[in-house]
């Protein structure tokens, strides 16, 4: 019985994790032998158990735990030295934390910069709304354009022609200087988020650095996929332009050939 109890204890203390629970199993093995054995054997069992207890956490248990030891300190002092050297860390960091001391309160100035040059009170509030990077103003852009352009002639004060193209016009400038206020707005957030990145990457973990630099990835991708929102903007304004041009030419043509038409019946013979 006295040899079944040792056998469970010894494995006990092998699969305890910290030196309290050793001693508590220590501690239950010897009663529990004191309790198992005959009353008239009570004192040399206990110290029987008691001093297989401490051979066992001093001998075989103490060994494994210096080897353990051992072994996670090399791996440790591996890690610290060769695949991450905290010097090199600290280099990286420290450059980092340079960088953004040195260049983003000058780059965060340059952006700030006020570029409103109208003097007039309704061009300076149209320019003031194109450029607030705000998008839930769209209705007092579309006001103030009107107020600086002018509205759309009525049916006896231009012809058809006319009205359409200036409507077209006016629907294309508005959705440019629209879309214009949508990436500025992005762009603040881009921003921001670059900011968000520099910090992270001075205080950043060893190993953490694919993970930076798939969110740097991510918010790259999303300001090309904005740049090409307003190189499509620009292109459609363009081809707006050529419209326009177009339009007018053709009105010049229609013009040109009834007043040829006109001038010919003009030079006819009268019968």
């Amino acid at each position: 019985m006295t040899t079944v109890l040792f056998i469970l204890l010894s494995w006990g203390i092998m699969t305890a994790k910290t030196r309290r629970q050793m001693i508590a199993l220590a501690t239950a093995g010897a009663v529990a032998v004191m309790l198992a054995s005959p009353p008239r054997a009570y004192a040399q069992g206990l110290w029987a158990a008691i001093q297989g207890v401490l051979k066992v956490i001093n001998g075989i248990i103490k060994t494994a735990l210096n080897s353990i030891r051992t072994v996670r300190g090399v791996i440790s002092d591996f890690y610290r030295l060769k695949v991450w050297p905290e010097e090199v860390i600290h280099q990286a960091r420290s450059l980092v934390t340079q960088m953004i001391n040195r260049y983003r309160a000058p780059m965060a100035a340059i952006f700030n910069i006020r570029l409103q040059s109208a003097r007039l009170a309704s061009t300076r509030q149209l320019e003031m709304l194109m450029r607030n990077a705000q998008t839930g103003d769209f209705q007092a852009l579309g006001t103030n354009y009107v107020t600086v352009y002018g509205t759309l002639p009525t049916n006896t004060a231009a012809s058809p022609a006319d009205r359409t193209l200036i409507d077209v016009d006016d629907a294309l400038a508005q959705d440019t200087l629209k879309t214009l206020k949508e990436s500025d707005a992005a762009d603040n957030i881009t921003l921001g988020i670059a900011n968000r990145l520099e910090d992270s990457a001075s205080q950043a973990a060893p190993g953490s650095a694919p993970f930076v630099t798939a969110t740097a990835v991510a918010a790259s991708i999303q300001t090309q996929a904005l740049t090409q929102k307003m190189l499509a903007a620009e292109l459609r304004q363009e081809a707006a332009e050529l419209a326009h041009r177009n339009t007018l030419r053709k009105e010049q043509a229609t013009v040109a050939s009834q007043v040829s038409t006109s001038i010919q019946k003009t030079l006819q013979p009268q019968r």
